[in-house]
């Protein structure tokens, strides 16, 4: 079954489309092309490149001092290194208009005060611009465009895949409502958290809570009013409280967390009639 994905935007939450892509594709969901807001454009970027193994072997074994050495100064994140290092990981530079996915990087120009819509160019520098958080990334400057962060304007950007010949829109939603889930983490995932969460959260909590509060009130207030625009076949939602946006620490839990999600997105999918199993696959249901 071929889909079009959307991957929204929310920091480090943004781990969970890792988990998530992986179960599609074990289900049999065949990604043809993919839209993408901040971390959800670096994930479907790496994604469309070939690359997105490669990067959660690296961020699932990082340790607090490998995060650190990322750190501009108190709070902010130097991009250009944090980009150097995916390529170097992926090996190569990338056009997104000769990935084998159709890809679709969201920014914001801050020059005009718009969306716009990457789909050709530098892909590593496409992602970055996407995910350039205002006050923790620097912009990026492409064609003489200030470009920041997508999720100023579009949080999960379902447009730029409306008019792809898919048999079906999937889309992350990295912003929905708090709630407990029900499943059992890893023992190895725990410990990773565990290790690095009294440190992480004291250098992030303590500094910079009116920053975290900004950036996530300014990112749900915009999805709130957006999201009725477009409506996908399939909605996966991540609650936001599974972690801060800041939280990179915690790869390990939210890819298993992705898979979880993506796993119980599925089957509610298919109590709806909106795919169907035959013989032990999946494929279009009737409500499509």
């Amino acid at each position: 079954m071929k889909i079009s994905l959307v991957l929204g935007g929310g920091g480090a939450r943004g781990y969970a489309h890792i988990g998530i892509i992986e179960e599609l594709k074990k289900n049999g969901f065949e990604i043809k092309s993919i839209s993408g807001t901040s971390m959800g454009a670096v994930i479907g970027g790496l994604e469309a490149c070939g690359g997105l193994n490669e990067y959660k072997k690296w961020v699932t074994s990082l340790d607090f001092l490998d995060i650190f050495k990322f750190l501009k100064s108190p709070f902010k994140l130097d991009g250009d290194k944090i980009f150097n290092k995916i390529k170097t990981i992926v090996g190569k530079d990338f056009e997104i208009e000769d990935l084998p996915i159709k890809f679709t990087a969201v920014a914001t120009d801050l020059t005009k005060s718009r969306e716009v819509w990457l789909q050709k160019g530098d892909l590593f520098k496409a992602m970055q611009a996407s995910s350039s958080i205002p006050g923790v990334f620097d912009p990026v400057i492409i064609d003489n465009r200030m470009l920041v962060d997508g999720g100023v304007l579009n949080l999960v950007p379902i447009a730029p895949v409306m008019s792809d010949l898919n048999d079906l829109i999937i889309a992350v939603d990295l912003y929905a409502p708090e709630r407990e889930l029900n499943f059992k983490l890893s023992k190895d995932a725990i410990k990773t958290q565990n290790i690095l969460e009294e440190i992480w959260s004291k250098m992030f909590k303590e500094k910079e809570d009116p920053v975290n509060k900004s950036i996530d009130l300014m990112m749900d207030v915009i999805y709130r009013y957006r999201k009725a625009e477009y409506v996908p076949d399939i909605q996966i939602d991540v609650p936001r409280n599974v972690a801060e946006w800041y939280e990179f620490h915690k790869a390990p839990i939210l890819i298993e967390i992705g898979k979880f999600l993506a796993n119980e997105a599925i089957e509610k999918a298919i109590k709806k009639g909106i795919i169907k199993k035959e013989k032990g696959k999946l494929k279009k249901g009737d409500l499509v």
